[in-house]
């Protein structure tokens, strides 16, 4: 208990993780008004006078002078200003300190809401966000604010926040209580240094009352005590440190297969309890264990269920001797003080095994070792006889080793006449070395007295008897049999650690192999499917996993289809998913229950229950199973959450692109429904004042632009809903040009269009009026880009495997890097003033008509800088050949 240990892997690495993080402490209190805004400022002052960067991110001074003047001099970060619903919000601005980034922030009130609209919703994430940047943080909250006493100190103060931290946040930061007496904290309420003079009298009838504060003082300093004992068994297992290292009490309780294990467990709840310590109930797996019943390993099973229902960690450690075992968990936990039973012994046993009571005190310095009596009946007694019946192997295994010993004492008769008799007696050693590696120490003890029984009646003068003549073969005898007997511990030693270790590299492997089918799923049904196969695989079990639903229950995922939740089933199931612990068969709750529910767990969030039973009727699950299925149900679990954070992530990227869409459409709608209308309507009334005026090309324009827009919208709603109905009919690029270019006359004003389109062109497979629109939209975009004045050119070329139809206008051409940006809905090139004339919807609906049709579209600058370039590519499958236009001729 006292040598080091290896550092621990695990917890190595969590330490390197905080390199280049920024450390976090929190000013923690037991109420409003113990000061810890005051000590915050205080130490932030103290720090940035001895040269650290300190700035003040947000802190709340609730009108207290003192306060006030500690931020007095301080460099005091100004205020995001956020509007909500009609109102305003003051906000820390978090993007301001991320850029000012300095060595120290204060924030204050870290269970605080953030105002909508802000990046998090709550400080605490902002807080988060400041550590990863490398910022060290400040900062405050009172005990009724942790998550996991919310329940508590909402029990006896009638009030419940509703503004929590989660309880990691404590667990990663160094804590500084802030404490004053409750009578105290009442004369500054009085006073009215924490809240006004009304709200002061209130408070002090409900909240601040004495009891209450006390109360809240003691869960403070415990709390404290807690994270401090955390960190520090956190460090102690990175450095390797050996030793109990103790800052609060941590207990273990031994159990059994023996009746009575389950009141161990309840006393030591109550000793838990009484002095707010974490315990751990533990069973250790030996290779005694596999001769165990299926009465005892149930009575294993409901003990660890009944601890973990009462709140303990369950530990089941592989070892070769239940002290081993004791002792590995009590260093692995720094336990302080160990619970365990003893039952009645005779004296002849205690003599020839000893007391693992008695080995328990001399072995573990350091550590209070409970000792309770476990009441014997004549049951325990005669479980206890079938164990060491049990523990004597199997007759075929002594049949086997009077085998080898017949060999053996055959092989020595016949080189008898070559060999002396110490080299006999060394033949001999053979079979009992292989006996107690096959068949245990019992059985290599048995092949130890047969092989000198045989060494003595076949070999020793006179041969025939058990009768030695020579004092001296005696002392070979006797050698024999003590070389026979060390062999077979050892020999019997090594096959059990080889047993452990064996078993180890098999649950090893198991669950790396489980986490590798686990990743490569991205989906929540697929995912329960194959979690269900491979534990209903593993524990030979029928397996399904059950979530919340709206309606209900819902399976996700199950071995078969014909899997069903019955009444008894459904009630297991929702109260291990409401509580998170087992229920079920084989755990303390809803026995009756043919299946056992046992929940995966993600942080404070229970994700989902899997579900196993058995079609023998038996239990689900063995004790020595139990280790393997909790280390399953972890993995599974940050599988589930893995896969439902992806999916809120496409979530929001949905809201956010329908949100972009959203902007950008009213933006449009505003801006080209406005201008068109303002005209026409402006036109119709210089036509009202003077009837002579010719304004009927005017506003044929504009409704024709208006048309246009429409049409554009309704053309882009076909496309992002995918209603695309196509009429696909060879059509000649000729043709389809020359419609192009003649209804776009009037919206190009005139501008000179160069065609570069052969006649000989063959005829391509497309929808002639899908892509009628997309060389409108094209044109109509040249025609908006191209610089005043200058042709719009119009080509078309063969290749070898497509044809290719480009579009080429004169003027500032693409920005580099968003040549394929343009394709975007409501995009439009930056920075340029013709853009205000467009919709940006022309060039997506381009996009997705072609795509519709097969065709690859691309926009480029041209080779020679002078503009873009707009590409249609026809591949060979759309293109038809010449002889199937002879054909349709």
């Amino acid at each position: 208990m006292t040598s080091r240990a290896r550092p621990d892997p695990d917890a190595l690495l969590r330490t390197a993780a905080q390199e280049g993080r920024g450390q976090l402490k929190i000013f923690l209190g037991a109420a409003p008004g113990v000061g810890k805004t005051h000590e915050m400022l205080s130490e932030g002052r103290a720090r940035a006078k001895v040269g650290v960067d300190v700035v003040i991110g947000v802190v709340e001074t609730h009108g207290r002078a003192e306060t006030q003047a500690l931020i007095e001099g301080q460099d005091v970060l100004p205020r995001a200003r956020l509007e909500f619903d009609g109102r305003a919000y003051d906000e820390m601005d978090l993007d301001a300190l991320l850029a000012r980034a300095p060595r120290l922030a204060l924030v204050d009130e870290l269970a605080h809401t953030n105002a909508p609209g802000s990046r998090h919703p709550k400080r605490y994430q902002d807080v988060e966000e400041l550590l990863a940047a490398g910022i060290d943080v400040y900062s405050t909250i009172n005990i009724q604010h942790v998550e996991s006493l919310n329940d508590i100190v909402a029990s006896f103060t009638r009030v419940r926040v509703r503004e929590t931290v989660p309880d990691r946040i404590l667990e990663m930061a160094e804590i500084e209580v802030v404490d004053i007496p409750p009578d105290e904290l009442i004369e500054r309420l009085r006073d009215g240094k924490v809240y006004l003079p009304q709200e002061a009298t209130r408070a002090l009838q409900h909240f601040f009352s004495k009891s209450n504060l006390s109360a809240l003082r003691e869960l403070a300093l415990r709390r404290a005590a807690q994270a401090v004992d955390a960190q520090m068994l956190e460090h102690v297992r990175a450095m390797g440190e050996g030793g109990t290292w103790a800052a609060s009490e941590r207990i273990v309780v031994a159990v059994s297969e023996l009746p009575g294990a389950d009141g161990l467990v309840r006393a030591t709840k109550r000793v838990a309890d009484a002095q707010r310590a974490p315990w751990t109930a533990l069973h250790v797996e030996t290779p005694r264990s596999r001769t165990l019943g299926d009465d005892a390993r149930r009575r294993i099973a409901a003990t660890l269920n009944l601890a973990a229902q009462l709140g303990a960690e369950v530990a089941a450690v592989p070892a070769a001797t239940i002290l081993e075992g004791i002792k590995t968990q009590l260093a692995e936990s720094r336990a302080t003080q160990l619970v365990v039973g003893k039952s009645s012994r005779s004296r002849w046993f205690e003599l020839r095994h000893g007391s693992i009571v008695d080995r328990l005190v001399r072995e573990t310095p350091g550590v209070a070792v409970h000792v309770l009596p476990l009441a014997t009946t004549p049951s325990d007694r005669r479980i206890r006889a079938r164990r060491t019946l049990g523990g004597w192997g199997a007759p075929s295994g002594y049949a086997a080793t009077v085998g080898m010993v017949a060999g053996v004492t055959a092989l020595a008769t016949m080189l008898f006449h070559i060999l002396d008799l110490g080299n006999v007696s060394l033949l001999y050693l053979l079979p009992v070395m292989v006996a107690a590696s096959l068949y245990g120490l019992r059985t290599g003890l048995f092949a130890g007295i047969v092989s000198s029984l045989a060494y003595n009646f076949f070999f020793l003068p006179p041969t025939g008897t058990l009768t030695v003549a020579n004092p001296e073969n005696v002392v070979s005898i006797f050698v024999l049999l003590g070389v026979a007997t060390a062999t077979s511990q050892l020999t019997s030693r090594v096959r059990a650690q080889a047993d452990l270790a064996a078993a180890s590299a098999r649950t090893n492997a198991t669950l790396a192999g489980f986490l590798r089918r686990l990743t490569v799923l991205g989906e929540t049904r697929d995912l329960a499917d194959a979690i269900c196969a491979e534990v209903g695989r593993l524990f030979d079990a029928r397996a399904m996993l059950v979530g919340q639903a709206q309606g209900g229950l819902d399976i996700l995922g199950s071995t078969a289809a014909s899997v069903v939740l019955e009444t008894m089933e459904q009630a297991s199931a929702q109260w291990a998913l409401d509580n998170g612990k087992p229920a079920g068969r084989g755990s303390a709750t809803l026995t009756a229950s043919d299946w056992l529910f046992q929940p995966l767990v993600a942080g404070e969030r229970t994700l989902a229950v899997l579900g196993l039973a058995r079609d023998d009727g038996r239990d689900p699950i063995r004790p020595d199973q139990l280790p393997l299925l909790m280390g399953l149900l972890d993995q599974a679990a940050l599988a589930l959450e893995r896969v439902r954070l992806a999916e809120q992530m496409r979530d929001v990227d949905a809201v956010r692109e329908r949100d972009r869409l959203r902007a950008a459409l009213l933006s449009s709608v505003g801006h080209d429904l406005r201008t068109p209308l303002t005209t026409i309507l402006a036109a119709t009334e210089a036509m009202e004042r003077d009837p002579q005026a010719d304004m009927l090309p005017t506003i044929r324009a504009e409704a024709e632009r208006l048309r246009r827009f429409v049409a554009n919208l309704l053309d882009m709603a076909r496309v992002e809903a995918g209603a695309i109905a196509l009429r696909i009919e060879p059509t000649d690029l000729t043709d389809a040009v020359a419609a192009a270019v003649q209804d776009t006359r009037r919206t190009l004003d005139g501008r000179a269009i160069q065609l570069d389109v052969s006649p000989r062109l063959p005829l391509v497979r497309i929808d002639p009026q899908l892509f009628h629109h997309c060389l409108i939209n094209l044109l109509d975009n040249a025609g908006r880009y191209a610089d005043p004045g200058t042709p719009i050119t119009i080509e078309a070329r063969r290749e070898p495997q497509a044809l290719l139809l480009s579009i080429l206008d004169e003027g500032p051409g693409l920005p580099p890097g968003r040549e394929g940006a343009v394709f975007e809905t409501f995009d439009r090139i930056e920075g340029s003033d013709r853009a205000a004339g467009g919709t940006g919807l022309g060039l997506a609906i381009v996009r997705g008509f072609a795509n519709a049709m097969g065709i690859a579209v691309a926009a480029t600058n041209r080779s020679d800088g002078s503009g873009a370039c707009f590409t249609l590519r026809f591949p060979e499958a759309l293109i038809v050949r010449a002889s199937e236009e002879e054909a349709a001729e």
